[in-house]
């Protein structure tokens, strides 16, 4: 979806992020209101390269979205330590591409539309890596991403959110698996290169 789509249901959208974060599916805990969220979600939308994928039955049913980060690093500022350089290396070259968020309305019988709305989103980019923050209280989300392959590279405290995140990346491809082989879970771990 571009960036006027995504304008002409803003209100669905908002009313997803409230049913989401208060059924708590796929890791949505309690966080920033309904208006806040729309504000993050009008400033995603400026950014280059910003893209949604949706999940529709007779109405919407979830969305993930995102945008390409730029090879400058600021996306990463406030990470804890130094940055891998592997990523390092693979912002600079524009290949990773940032998960904003993932909603869903909870459906009894199909637990994984999460994980199917990013992976399409990271399919249609052609990233090396795609990468995201997760609050780090919010262990269902956490453990939720780690098992689809998500890796934890560390902390993240952005100047302007109260919350500490948990950054998490998704190597795509061969080459970038091969790369980053040797990253286990956890802080403190250290990449090769």
């Amino acid at each position: 979806m571009n960036r006027w789509l995504v304008e002409d249901i803003r209100e669905e959208l908002g009313d997803l992020y409230e049913e989401f974060t208060a059924a708590g599916s796929d890791g949505g805990c309690p966080g920033p209101g309904r208006q806040d969220f729309l504000n993050r979600l009008a400033g995603d939308i400026r950014r280059p390269g910003f893209a949604m994928v949706i999940a529709e039955t007779d109405g919407l049913m979830g969305c993930a979205f995102g945008f390409p980060v730029l090879g400058d690093g600021r996306w990463w500022l406030g990470f804890d330590g130094a940055l891998p350089r592997s990523i390092e290396r693979i912002t600079r070259s524009g290949g990773v591409f940032a998960i904003s968020d993932t909603l869903v309305r909870p459906h009894p019988r199909d637990q994984k539309p999460a994980h199917r709305l990013r992976e399409r989103l990271l399919a249609d980019h052609r990233a090396t890596l795609g990468a995201t923050l997760v609050d780090q209280a919010d262990h269902p989300a956490l453990d939720s991403l780690r098992s689809r392959g998500w890796r934890d590279v560390g902390r993240v405290r952005k100047p302007t959110a109260p919350t500490t995140y948990r950054a998490l990346v998704l190597p795509l491809g061969e080459r970038t698996t091969a790369r980053l082989k040797g990253l286990a879970h956890g802080s403190g771990t250290r990449w090769p290169g």
